[in-house]
């Protein structure tokens, strides 16, 4: 097996025949204990001998048949005419996962219909998140699930939990950003402010707009309409 280590990314470039391959369960156990306090999400063998994915607590690694080596990066598969980057196959398939569990967490709001799916990540006093309101309100054919994220001051929370409370909380968002109108309802049901800060961390999110398609692909944070919209088309 040949390796070529370059500022965070590892390529595999040949491989010779290896008659000894552990197995996942063997790498599990491994792990398990040396990682106790860790939860370890899968593990799975790549397509190169000997070597195994390993989520810790929803990130990537790589490791050897012995669970002796730990590596982080980009993973990369040259044995095609195109590159594949496989560690950004995963955890866009991990995100694409969560994100579709988590929708009962978030606003959800649908335009015509609704045959496209947006998730975004959104503080109610976000500059940048009142733009891309804008920009998402020239599109159709879409379904947006907003995750609301109050992180920017305790005024974001209380407006969170207004537009969480709301009968229609579409319409309250929507007011909220566009209008500038916070709801004048109450404010002491349960919300899901608090998982929704645990998934944004779990996604690496430093703020907002946080903006993914369906597929677990993050975009950006403040995306035009016209650059979404050739996002989902390259879907």
């Amino acid at each position: 097996m040949f390796k070529t280590f370059m500022a965070g990314v590892v390529v595999i470039v040949g491989l010779t025949a290896l008659t000894v391959r552990a197995d996942e369960n063997t790498v599990r156990q491994s792990f398990q204990q040396k990682f106790p306090k860790m939860t370890i999400e899968s593990v799975t063998r790549t397509p190169f001998q000997n070597l195994f994915e390993v989520v810790l607590d929803g990130q990537v690694f790589y490791t050897d048949d012995k669970a002796g080596y730990l590596f982080s990066g980009n993973l990369l598969d040259l044995r095609g005419q195109q590159p594949r980057n496989l560690t950004q196959e995963s955890t866009g398939k991990m995100a694409a996962t969560l994100l579709a569990k988590s929708t009962d967490l978030a606003v959800k709001r649908v335009k015509g219909s609704g045959k496209r799916v947006i998730y975004t990540f959104e503080d109610p006093n976000c500059g940048y998140c009142k733009e891309l309101q804008k920009e998402l309100a020239k599109m159709n054919d879409v379904t947006v699930y907003t995750f609301l994220w109050a992180i920017l001051s305790p005024d974001s929370v209380e407006k969170a939990k207004a537009i969480w409370c709301s009968k229609d909380r579409g319409r309250a968002w929507d007011e909220a950003m566009l209008k500038g109108v916070t709801p004048a309802g109450k404010r002491d049901c349960d919300t899901p402010l608090e998982k929704n800060a645990q998934l944004a961390k779990r996604f690496g999110l430093n703020g907002t707009p946080g903006v993914y398609l369906a597929n677990g692909q993050q975009i950006g944070g403040y995306v035009p309409a016209e650059k979404i919209e050739a996002a989902l088309s390259a879907r």
